[in-house]
């Protein structure tokens, strides 16, 4: 069993692109991916208890289909999210007109959307592009790339990841394409500016196997992020396996599998926080010494999450005070004076006071890299954490305060 990186697409997909007039910039807004032979699949969709006419739909569409899919149908540019019936219909009618197309059961096509809340979707507009998305449609690298630059909104570049698996001389390959850069805070669970990720294998797998994969894959990456804490009423990660490849999910490649999915999807969480907007600098967040994955874990989406924090990180201020006060108020249970902090490789903090070789120069020169990691030690525990997180800038405010306009 070996893994490496691939050279090429998963076999069994297509995927293309066009413009159905719905971004205001005129730029590509539809992206349509294509099973010929159908996929199994596996979602994960926000925790938002307010969500997008799509996730109700996808949502409902993964259970009545068994976990098959064939068409994958995105648009950009509008939510489709706090638009009543009417956003339901359209999103019912969109995928009605793809199935029509693809010879396929509504149910077995995913719908999503990412854009402006509470605006209706000129369903209109959708329909009269699905042809000519349709007919464009290819397993090329272009189709790949074209549906990738579709779905984006406020990112600046397109991001992707792949991997491969070979076992025995049959190889399956993943691709993972996704956009996000703000109303970045997920919190996904399995069949539980937006975060869409898109996962394609031509392994052949079962859809409870791709859950299975799936779950852990998602929690050390894409619950394990925050730009700015806002959870999407739209956050989807998909997994679809074509079982082109001749490679099977079992036994024997499991572990290879998961592994290389991680990769996936953890490549494509840093890209997302890489091109967070307005980010200077991406920062790890490493809490160790937690007497819970748990405990580290919220202590570290408390820290990644205040405005304090991420604003002293955006000029390089090395005030550990923020760090230790955010940790302590996060509802974990912990002594200071036993916890330690480190900016780098320089000590700041120690026995519940300024650590005595607290350089704050050298910190400051820490933190003036693009990327770099905070060691929160507790000292409570053996469990760990890794949450990537960033700055927050006047760049974001700016983006922020002017995009339904």
């Amino acid at each position: 069993m070996n893994e490496s990186q691939p050279s090429s697409l998963p076999a069994g997909f297509l995927w293309s692109a066009t413009k159905a007039g719905i971004k205001a910039s005129g730029n590509p807004d539809l992206a349509l991916a294509l099973a010929p032979e159908g996929a199994t699949a596996a979602a994960a969709f926000t925790s938002n208890q307010v969500v997008a006419a799509p996730i109700v739909i996808g949502r409902q569409h993964i259970a009545a289909s068994d976990g098959r899919v064939t068409a994958l149908l995105v648009n950009a540019g509008n939510a489709n999210c706090a638009t009543g019936q009417q956003g339901l219909d359209a999103c019912v009618t969109s995928c009605d007109t793809l199935a029509a197309l693809a010879n396929c059961g509504s149910e077995n096509v995913f719908p999503s959307s990412t854009g402006i809340i509470g605006v209706p979707l000129p369903v209109e507009k959708v329909t009269a592009a699905l042809p000519t998305a349709f007919a464009a449609l290819a397993g090329t690298e272009e189709g790949a790339d074209s549906f990738r630059r579709a779905i984006m909104t406020t990112d600046t570049k397109p991001k992707s990841a792949r991997a491969t698996v070979i076992y025995k001389g049959k190889s399956a390959s993943i691709f993972g394409v996704c956009k996000g850069a703000g109303m970045i805070g997920p919190q996904l669970g399995p069949p539980h500016a937006t975060m869409l990720v898109y996962l394609f294998t031509d392994i052949a797998a079962t859809p409870a196997q791709l859950r299975e994969a799936l779950g852990p894959a998602v929690e050390a990456s894409f619950n394990s992020i925050s730009i700015d804490g806002d959870t999407s009423t739209n956050d989807t990660v998909l997994l679809l396996a074509s079982g082109a490849s001749g490679l099977t999910l079992d036994c024997d490649t499991t572990d290879a599998f998961r592994s290389a999915l991680n990769r996936v999807t953890q490549d494509l969480a840093h890209q997302i926080v890489d091109d967070g907007e307005g980010v200077t600098h991406v920062v790890t967040l490493h809490i160790t010494g937690a007497a819970s994955v748990a405990d580290a874990q919220a202590i570290a989406r408390t820290i990644a999450n205040s405005p304090l924090c991420k604003t002293a990180w955006s000029s390089g201020d090395p005030n550990w005070g923020r760090i230790i006060a955010a940790a302590g108020r996060s509802g974990v249970i912990f002594d200071p004076a036993l916890a330690s902090i480190h900016i780098g490789d320089q000590p700041v903090f120690e026995a519940g006071t300024c650590s005595p070789h607290f350089d704050e120069a050298a910190a400051h020169a820490v933190m003036l890299q693009r990327e770099y990691t905070i060691l929160l030690n507790l000292n409570a525990g053996q469990a760990e954490t890794r949450f990537l997180t960033c700055d927050l800038t006047h760049e974001y405010v700016s983006i922020n305060a002017d995009y339904s306009t």
